[in-house]
């Protein structure tokens, strides 16, 4: 699998690598937190041909309709980041190259599948 690797030059917002993440990636649909309900990802997943799937933020003039159903189980993924932060080197990103990072991710989420195995 090959890693892909986004450079920034400073603190920058997810929305505003949106697109860059999605490139290149088959999906029906763009599921995603409040966090990312802006217009521009909304166009920008419709003009890939993909339904999305944001719950509308609490002050959103406008709030769209999103399936419950297909964004309940998005917990699972969080979950999973969520234990493969644990690991104080994946969290603070101690690696200095990318190999070495995605290698520890791999290697942590190889023990997380035997965990559960």
């Amino acid at each position: 699998m090959p890693v892909r690797a986004v450079v920034a030059s400073g603190p920058v917002a997810d929305c505003a690598r949106a697109e860059s993440l999605v490139s290149g990636i088959p999906a029906g649909h763009l599921i995603a937190d409040k966090g990312r309900d802006t217009d521009k990802i909304e166009a920008m997943a419709k003009e890939r041909g993909m339904g999305v799937c944001i719950p509308p933020r609490k002050g959103r003039k406008n709030p769209r309709d999103y399936d419950e159903r297909l964004y309940t189980p998005r917990h699972l993924v969080e979950n999973a980041f969520l234990r493969l932060k644990e690991w104080r080197g994946i969290a603070t990103r101690y690696a200095k190259r990318l190999s070495s990072y995605y290698s520890a991710v791999c290697l942590r989420c190889a023990i997380m599948w035997a965990a559960i195995s």
